[in-house]
């Protein structure tokens, strides 16, 4: 790919020891049409610190290639950030976020630039279907199923974040304090003009997947947690609901005390039931309000977002 003065279209794809994909990631990158992009275009890889031979190999395809652009991180911050961070990088007139497993199909950017030349600010490829296990498939659906639901925005469903981003919402995007995004919800709740485009996503065929049951819990609850306060409210609803009931049940059986004093013995059973039932829901929605606080803590504590280790093919790259 050439890159001419400012590049119409930039491509970040963040990488994370992901040294079994580099080779196939940019055969599939060089194979893609110039003429169907329509303009320069740059490729902005970002390193998520790997620990295995990623950074060699992307050391060895930028050298000579200006349009493949490079940077390190200084640590392990997971993908989000390292998206935010190929996008303060990235210069083009829109940009494209892919996954350098390959299971985000390069070969869509076409489709893309053609839906962003319809006037979209955003175009984003919708999972139809997956090559994965049922029961994967099932956790997902139920997954993307809760967040809709709890979101107070109607969220894109089976999207990734994979897709194409006017740099009319990059610049949005950029400014907001949130250092951790959730696209899916981002893009509902600013509003702006999107598209989709369907693709069915492969199975991967390199390498080891960097998510777990962890992270995709902690992905859900931060789409939860980031558009939603309908936990919070329920928290309250149910606290107040059980505080009726209880009420009323100690009522009842203080009148029931009162009038059969000697033949009502205090059952233990009951009352370890109880205490622990509602010791249970407490701390379910201690938890839950944890998590907003947690995220609250994450925004305000004000660290910096990014610290780059190195860049190659930038025009302000620093020495060493």
């Amino acid at each position: 790919m050439s890159l001419g003065r400012g590049p119409l279209l930039s491509i970040v794809i963040p990488l994370y020891n992901e040294e079994a994909s580099v080779p196939a990631l940019l055969e599939r990158l060089r194979g893609l049409p110039a003429e169907r992009l329509g303009g320069p275009a740059e490729i902005v890889f970002v390193d998520d610190h790997s620990s295995d031979r990623t950074s060699e190999l992307l050391h060895a395809a930028c050298a000579g290639a200006p349009g493949l652009r490079y940077v390190r991180l200084a640590a392990n911050r997971g993908s989000h950030v390292a998206i935010l961070a190929g996008l303060e990088r990235a210069q083009g007139a829109c940009a494209v976020f892919l996954a350098a497993d390959l299971q985000d199909p390069p070969e869509l950017i076409p489709a893309f630039l053609g839906k962003w030349r319809e006037g979209y600010k955003v175009v984003l490829g919708i999972k139809e279907a997956a090559e994965e296990s049922a029961l994967m498939s099932a956790i997902r659906r139920a997954g993307y199923g809760v967040i809709d639901r709890l979101s107070e925005v109607r969220q894109v469903r089976n999207s990734t974040g994979f897709g194409l981003y006017d740099k009319a919402f990059v610049a949005v995007l950029r400014r907001l304090p949130d250092p951790y995004p959730y696209f899916r919800g981002i893009v509902a709740e600013l509003g702006f003009r999107y598209a989709t485009v369907p693709y069915t996503q492969p199975q991967r065929k390199r390498g080891i997947t960097k998510n777990n049951l962890y992270t995709l819990y902690d992905l859900g609850v931060q789409g939860i947690v980031n558009h939603s306060r309908i936990p919070l409210r329920v928290a309250t609803i149910i606290g107040f609901i059980s505080s009726v009931i209880t009420l009323l049940a100690a009522l009842v059986y203080f009148v029931m005390k009162m009038l059969f004093w000697y033949n009502l013995p205090i059952g233990v059973a009951p009352v370890i039931i109880g205490l622990f039932c509602v010791a249970s829901v407490q701390l379910f929605f201690l938890g839950v309000l944890g998590e907003y606080v947690g995220s609250i803590y994450t925004q305000v504590r004000n660290r910096p977002l990014v610290v780059e280790q190195e860049r190659i093919n930038f025009d302000d790259d620093p020495a060493g």
